[in-house]
């Protein structure tokens, strides 16, 4: 005769509204309206010769000596401006990170408001796949270590995104957790092994996702 169990501990309630909790704001302190003008054409300068670096060497190819050198000012200004090469990297990213929260935060279906719960989340999941492999070196590099990998804005918006659709689909799960676990599988390190050191090609990755969705919202992943 098998052992009977214990139940499982009583999911705890959210703090938060499980209806439109509020997204972070991208964008570093440098973006603030008030910046002078001076100030941020010098910061667009400096990212620009970043972006010719990424294009010309990769990511790879981006340290704050070569873009101070690029953009032919001292080395302590790049510093002053982005504090160390992750913060660099990062507002390379910012732009990319604006235009992809606008769309699911307000662009067309299925991405955007309008659909179904599981259809936006599918639709998010394809989304950052793709964004992965188009951007993958640029991500790798701004990857914050791993004492700060799960506090950046952007990934706390993200996060934020998929917590608010499984509450919507699955209001008594632990959502909390399962946001985490399905983060995990939109990770860019995770996706940078599974399609360049394993060779899986994208469109594996992206049936792979509607294949976990589904499991986890019991519908179908045809849809």
């Amino acid at each position: 005769m098998s052992a009977v169990l214990p139940p499982l501990p009583p999911l705890p309630t959210p703090a938060d509204s499980a209806g439109q909790p509020e997204l972070l704001q991208l964008g570093l302190p440098e973006d603030e309206p008030c910046l002078r003008a001076d100030a941020a054409r010098n910061r667009a300068r400096l990212l620009e010769a970043a972006a010719t670096l990424v294009a010309e060497h990769g990511a790879a190819g981006v340290t704050m000596e070569a873009v101070a050198a690029a953009a032919s000012v001292g080395k302590g200004t790049v510093f002053r401006r982005f504090g160390d090469r992750t913060g660099l990297l990062t507002a390379l990213l910012d732009h990319s990170e604006r235009k992809f929260q606008a769309a699911f935060l307000s662009g067309p279906a299925p991405l955007g408001p309008g659909a179904p719960p599981v259809d936006r989340l599918r639709a998010f999941g394809r989304a950052i796949l793709r964004r992965s492999v188009d951007e993958m070196d640029l991500l790798l590099a701004a990857e914050p270590s791993p004492d700060r990998r799960f506090t950046p804005a952007p990934r706390r918006v993200n996060h934020s995104h998929v917590l608010l659709l499984l509450r919507q689909a699955l209001p008594d799960a632990d959502c909390e957790l399962l946001a985490q676990t399905l983060m995990g599988f939109l990770d860019p390190a995770a996706v940078h092994h599974l399609t360049r050191r394993c060779g899986m090609p994208l469109e594996r990755l992206e049936k792979g996702w509607d294949d976990l969705v589904a499991r986890l919202t019991c519908t179908d992943p045809s849809r």
